[in-house]
Protein backbone atom coordinates (compact mmCIF):
# COMPACT_ATOMS: atom_id res chain seq x y z
CA UNK A 1 0.00 0.00 0.00
CA UNK A 2 1.64 3.42 -0.34
CA UNK A 3 -0.12 7.22 0.24
CA UNK A 4 0.43 9.96 -1.97
CA UNK A 5 -0.12 12.63 0.70
CA UNK A 6 -3.88 13.93 -0.39
CA UNK A 7 -3.90 18.09 0.11
CA UNK A 8 -0.85 18.42 -0.62
CA UNK A 9 -1.18 21.08 -3.02
CA UNK A 10 -2.89 24.73 -2.65
CA UNK A 11 -5.72 23.68 -5.39
CA UNK A 12 -6.85 20.63 -3.22
CA UNK A 13 -6.93 21.94 -0.23
CA UNK A 14 -9.06 24.93 -1.05
CA UNK A 15 -11.72 22.54 -2.36
CA UNK A 16 -11.54 20.88 0.92
CA UNK A 17 -12.26 24.49 2.21
CA UNK A 18 -15.31 25.20 0.03
CA UNK A 19 -16.58 21.90 0.59
CA UNK A 20 -15.79 21.99 4.38
CA UNK A 21 -14.52 18.78 3.94
CA UNK A 22 -14.34 17.05 7.78
CA UNK A 23 -11.46 15.12 6.31
CA UNK A 24 -9.06 17.01 5.74
CA UNK A 25 -9.03 17.99 9.18
CA UNK A 26 -5.41 17.44 10.72
CA UNK A 27 -4.16 17.58 7.44
CA UNK A 28 -3.67 21.91 6.97
CA UNK A 29 -5.18 24.70 8.36
CA UNK A 30 -6.19 28.39 6.56
CA UNK A 31 -5.53 31.85 7.49
CA UNK A 32 -7.55 34.67 6.14
CA UNK A 33 -5.25 37.84 5.57
CA UNK A 34 -8.02 40.09 5.45
CA UNK A 35 -9.29 39.25 8.87
CA UNK A 36 -6.34 37.84 10.83
CA UNK A 37 -7.54 34.83 11.54
CA UNK A 38 -6.41 30.94 11.19
CA UNK A 39 -9.28 28.04 10.83
CA UNK A 40 -9.99 24.74 9.81
CA UNK A 41 -10.89 23.41 6.95
CA UNK A 42 -14.12 22.76 7.68
CA UNK A 43 -15.36 25.73 10.11
CA UNK A 44 -18.38 26.87 9.68
CA UNK A 45 -17.70 30.49 9.46
CA UNK A 46 -18.41 32.58 6.62
CA UNK A 47 -16.06 31.40 3.23
CA UNK A 48 -13.70 34.30 2.74
CA UNK A 49 -12.21 34.62 -1.20
CA UNK A 50 -9.39 32.46 -2.55
CA UNK A 51 -7.49 35.81 -3.12
CA UNK A 52 -7.51 36.64 0.66
CA UNK A 53 -6.50 32.85 1.86
CA UNK A 54 -3.02 31.43 2.74
CA UNK A 55 -2.29 27.63 3.78
CA UNK A 56 -0.44 26.58 6.70
CA UNK A 57 0.80 22.93 7.82
CA UNK A 58 -0.05 23.29 11.50
CA UNK A 59 -1.68 25.92 13.73
CA UNK A 60 1.66 26.57 15.24
CA UNK A 61 3.21 27.46 12.03
CA UNK A 62 0.09 30.11 11.30
CA UNK A 63 0.62 31.57 15.06
CA UNK A 64 4.12 32.16 13.95
CA UNK A 65 2.84 33.91 10.70
CA UNK A 66 0.82 36.26 12.96
CA UNK A 67 -2.69 34.94 12.90
CA UNK A 68 -5.28 34.49 15.42
CA UNK A 69 -7.18 31.21 16.23
CA UNK A 70 -10.94 31.47 14.88
CA UNK A 71 -13.58 31.53 17.90
CA UNK A 72 -15.60 29.40 16.19
CA UNK A 73 -14.00 26.43 14.93
CA UNK A 74 -10.98 26.63 17.61
CA UNK A 75 -7.96 25.31 15.56
CA UNK A 76 -5.42 25.71 18.55
CA UNK A 77 -7.40 23.27 20.43
CA UNK A 78 -5.76 19.49 19.32
CA UNK A 79 -8.08 16.58 21.08
CA UNK A 80 -6.33 15.19 24.20
CA UNK A 81 -7.08 11.30 23.02
CA UNK A 82 -6.21 11.78 19.47
CA UNK A 83 -2.70 12.88 20.71
CA UNK A 84 -2.40 9.85 22.39
CA UNK A 85 -3.65 7.62 19.39
CA UNK A 86 -1.17 9.54 16.87
CA UNK A 87 1.41 8.81 19.22
CA UNK A 88 0.76 5.39 19.53
CA UNK A 89 0.61 4.86 16.32
CA UNK A 90 4.16 6.43 15.41
CA UNK A 91 5.08 3.97 17.71
CA UNK A 92 3.97 1.00 15.47
CA UNK A 93 4.54 2.55 12.22
CA UNK A 94 8.79 2.80 13.48
CA UNK A 95 8.56 -0.59 15.14
CA UNK A 96 10.17 -3.87 13.85
CA UNK A 97 8.75 -6.18 16.27
CA UNK A 98 4.74 -5.49 17.45
CA UNK A 99 4.80 -3.98 20.65
CA UNK A 100 2.16 -5.60 23.04
CA UNK A 101 -1.03 -3.93 23.90
CA UNK A 102 0.39 -3.52 27.80
CA UNK A 103 3.32 -1.37 26.28
CA UNK A 104 1.17 0.64 24.40
CA UNK A 105 -1.41 1.14 26.78
CA UNK A 106 1.34 1.79 29.40
CA UNK A 107 2.84 4.80 27.41
CA UNK A 108 -0.52 6.26 27.17
CA UNK A 109 -1.03 6.31 30.76
CA UNK A 110 -4.18 3.63 29.87
CA UNK A 111 -5.15 0.55 30.88
CA UNK A 112 -5.22 -1.96 27.93
CA UNK A 113 -8.86 -2.23 27.92
CA UNK A 114 -9.56 1.48 27.83
CA UNK A 115 -6.69 1.80 25.15
CA UNK A 116 -7.59 -0.42 22.47
CA UNK A 117 -11.27 0.83 22.73
CA UNK A 118 -9.52 4.33 22.02
CA UNK A 119 -7.74 3.10 19.69
CA UNK A 120 -10.16 1.15 17.45
CA UNK A 121 -12.68 3.85 18.39
CA UNK A 122 -9.93 6.64 16.52
CA UNK A 123 -9.05 4.54 13.56
CA UNK A 124 -11.10 1.84 12.96
CA UNK A 125 -8.93 -1.15 13.36
CA UNK A 126 -6.51 -2.61 16.32
CA UNK A 127 -3.20 -1.63 17.05
CA UNK A 128 -2.06 -5.31 15.70
CA UNK A 129 -4.12 -4.51 12.27
CA UNK A 130 -2.19 -1.10 12.25
CA UNK A 131 1.02 -2.33 12.84
CA UNK A 132 0.53 -4.87 10.27
CA UNK A 133 -0.31 -2.41 7.22
CA UNK A 134 2.52 0.23 8.48
CA UNK A 135 4.97 -3.29 7.80
CA UNK A 136 3.33 -4.46 5.01
CA UNK A 137 3.74 -0.66 3.71
CA UNK A 138 7.44 -1.01 4.51
CA UNK A 139 8.09 -4.68 2.53
CA UNK A 140 6.68 -3.20 -0.47
CA UNK A 141 9.19 -0.01 -0.41
CA UNK A 142 11.86 -2.81 0.35
CA UNK A 143 10.88 -4.88 -2.28
CA UNK A 144 10.99 -2.00 -4.78
CA UNK A 145 14.33 -1.13 -4.18
CA UNK A 146 16.14 -4.40 -2.66
CA UNK A 147 18.51 -6.52 -4.58
CA UNK A 148 16.63 -9.96 -3.31
CA UNK A 149 13.57 -10.94 -1.17
CA UNK A 150 15.36 -11.58 1.78
CA UNK A 151 17.08 -8.37 2.02
CA UNK A 152 13.72 -7.07 1.73
CA UNK A 153 12.07 -9.05 4.46
CA UNK A 154 14.53 -8.26 6.58
CA UNK A 155 14.38 -4.66 5.67
CA UNK A 156 10.50 -4.55 6.68
CA UNK A 157 10.99 -6.55 9.82
CA UNK A 158 10.19 -9.97 9.40
CA UNK A 159 12.08 -11.60 11.74
CA UNK A 160 12.42 -15.00 9.90
CA UNK A 161 11.51 -16.29 6.05
CA UNK A 162 8.88 -18.81 7.75
CA UNK A 163 7.02 -15.94 9.47
CA UNK A 164 7.59 -13.74 6.53
CA UNK A 165 6.80 -16.79 3.86
CA UNK A 166 3.77 -17.93 5.75
CA UNK A 167 2.20 -14.33 5.03
CA UNK A 168 3.88 -12.77 2.07
CA UNK A 169 1.03 -13.71 -0.72
CA UNK A 170 -1.32 -12.55 1.24
CA UNK A 171 0.23 -9.49 2.15
CA UNK A 172 1.66 -9.00 -1.35
CA UNK A 173 -0.76 -10.23 -3.84
CA UNK A 174 1.40 -12.30 -5.22
CA UNK A 175 4.90 -14.19 -4.68
CA UNK A 176 7.50 -12.38 -3.47
CA UNK A 177 10.14 -12.74 -6.43
CA UNK A 178 7.31 -11.51 -8.56
CA UNK A 179 6.59 -8.54 -6.34
CA UNK A 180 10.51 -7.82 -6.48
CA UNK A 181 10.39 -8.32 -10.60
CA UNK A 182 7.84 -5.20 -10.84
CA UNK A 183 4.84 -7.70 -11.11
CA UNK A 184 6.74 -9.91 -13.75
CA UNK A 185 4.17 -12.72 -15.21
CA UNK A 186 1.39 -11.45 -12.91
CA UNK A 187 -2.29 -10.17 -14.66
CA UNK A 188 -3.33 -7.07 -12.18
CA UNK A 189 -6.66 -5.51 -12.50
CA UNK A 190 -7.40 -2.00 -10.64
CA UNK A 191 -10.01 0.88 -10.03
CA UNK A 192 -10.52 3.64 -8.74
CA UNK A 193 -12.97 4.48 -6.26
CA UNK A 194 -13.75 8.15 -4.25
CA UNK A 195 -13.57 9.07 -0.50
CA UNK A 196 -13.53 11.57 2.11
CA UNK A 197 -9.67 11.07 1.64
CA UNK A 198 -9.69 11.89 -1.85
CA UNK A 199 -9.27 9.14 -4.78
CA UNK A 200 -8.43 5.22 -3.73
CA UNK A 201 -6.73 2.88 -6.21
CA UNK A 202 -7.47 -0.50 -5.16
CA UNK A 203 -5.33 -3.55 -7.29
CA UNK A 204 -5.38 -6.89 -7.30
CA UNK A 205 -3.94 -10.23 -9.00
CA UNK A 206 -6.09 -13.58 -8.81
CA UNK A 207 -3.62 -14.03 -5.72
CA UNK A 208 -4.84 -11.21 -4.06
CA UNK A 209 -4.74 -7.47 -2.89
CA UNK A 210 -1.46 -5.83 -3.96
CA UNK A 211 -1.67 -2.28 -4.15
CA UNK A 212 -3.86 0.09 -1.95
CA UNK A 213 -3.22 4.24 -2.73
CA UNK A 214 -5.08 7.22 -1.69
CA UNK A 215 -4.12 10.53 -3.47
CA UNK A 216 -5.37 13.98 -4.59
CA UNK A 217 -5.09 12.78 -8.44
CA UNK A 218 -6.34 9.27 -9.77
CA UNK A 219 -4.32 9.74 -13.03
CA UNK A 220 -1.33 10.17 -10.88
CA UNK A 221 -1.92 7.29 -8.73
CA UNK A 222 -2.32 5.35 -12.25
CA UNK A 223 1.01 6.48 -13.61
CA UNK A 224 2.34 5.23 -9.80
CA UNK A 225 1.00 1.89 -9.77
CA UNK A 226 2.09 1.42 -13.65
CA UNK A 227 5.49 2.31 -13.03
CA UNK A 228 5.70 0.02 -9.74
CA UNK A 229 4.11 -2.53 -11.74
CA UNK A 230 6.31 -2.67 -15.34
CA UNK A 231 6.14 -6.07 -15.90
CA UNK A 232 2.86 -7.22 -15.61
CA UNK A 233 -0.25 -6.72 -17.91
CA UNK A 234 -2.50 -4.01 -15.99
CA UNK A 235 -6.25 -3.76 -16.74
CA UNK A 236 -8.54 -1.14 -15.13
CA UNK A 237 -12.01 -2.97 -17.78
CA UNK A 238 -13.19 -5.47 -15.24
CA UNK A 239 -16.61 -4.13 -14.08
CA UNK A 240 -17.71 -6.70 -11.27
CA UNK A 241 -14.09 -5.70 -9.44
CA UNK A 242 -14.66 -1.80 -9.94
CA UNK A 243 -18.08 -2.30 -8.37
CA UNK A 244 -16.59 -4.35 -5.61
CA UNK A 245 -13.53 -1.74 -4.72
CA UNK A 246 -16.67 0.97 -5.03
CA UNK A 247 -18.34 -0.83 -2.64
CA UNK A 248 -15.89 -1.50 -0.29
CA UNK A 249 -14.63 1.89 -0.26
CA UNK A 250 -18.08 3.27 0.48
CA UNK A 251 -18.72 0.50 3.15
CA UNK A 252 -15.42 1.50 5.52
CA UNK A 253 -15.25 5.46 4.64
CA UNK A 254 -16.12 7.63 7.41
CA UNK A 255 -15.04 11.22 7.42
CA UNK A 256 -15.42 12.01 11.07
CA UNK A 257 -13.29 8.86 12.45
CA UNK A 258 -10.41 10.39 14.16
CA UNK A 259 -10.85 13.81 12.07
CA UNK A 260 -8.25 15.63 14.31
CA UNK A 261 -5.91 12.34 13.67
CA UNK A 262 -2.80 13.17 11.49
CA UNK A 263 -3.31 12.36 8.12
CA UNK A 264 -0.89 9.63 7.28
CA UNK A 265 -2.05 8.24 10.27
CA UNK A 266 -5.87 8.30 8.97
CA UNK A 267 -4.73 6.97 5.61
CA UNK A 268 -2.64 4.13 6.84
CA UNK A 269 -5.96 3.03 9.09
CA UNK A 270 -7.94 3.54 5.82
CA UNK A 271 -6.00 1.66 3.70
CA UNK A 272 -6.16 -1.15 6.34
CA UNK A 273 -9.50 -1.07 6.81
CA UNK A 274 -9.83 -1.36 2.72
CA UNK A 275 -7.93 -4.01 3.14
CA UNK A 276 -9.59 -5.66 5.67
CA UNK A 277 -12.92 -5.72 4.11
CA UNK A 278 -11.28 -7.06 0.70
CA UNK A 279 -10.09 -10.41 2.58
CA UNK A 280 -13.80 -11.15 3.14
CA UNK A 281 -16.72 -12.23 1.08
CA UNK A 282 -18.91 -9.49 0.50
CA UNK A 283 -22.26 -10.39 -0.07
CA UNK A 284 -24.05 -11.30 -3.22
CA UNK A 285 -20.80 -11.31 -5.10
CA UNK A 286 -18.88 -13.63 -6.31
CA UNK A 287 -17.88 -16.50 -4.47
CA UNK A 288 -14.12 -15.46 -3.71
CA UNK A 289 -11.97 -13.38 -4.39
CA UNK A 290 -9.74 -14.91 -7.39
CA UNK A 291 -12.94 -15.23 -9.70
CA UNK A 292 -13.23 -11.15 -9.58
CA UNK A 293 -9.94 -11.22 -10.23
Amino acid sequence: MSTTQPFATDAARWRAVVARNAAARGAFFYAVRTTGVYCRPDCSARRPGRANVEFHATAAEAERAGFRPCRHCRPEQAAEPDRIIAAACRTLAEAQAAPTLHALAAAAGLSPFHFHHRFRAATGVTPRAYFAAARRKRLQDELAGAGTVTEAFYGAGFGSSAGFYARARAELGMRPKRALAAGSGEQIRYAVAHSSLGPVLVAGSRSGVCAIALGDDAAALERDLRKRFAGATLDDGNAAFARLVRSVVALVDDPARGHTLPLDVRGTAFQQRVWQALQLVPAGKTSSYAELA
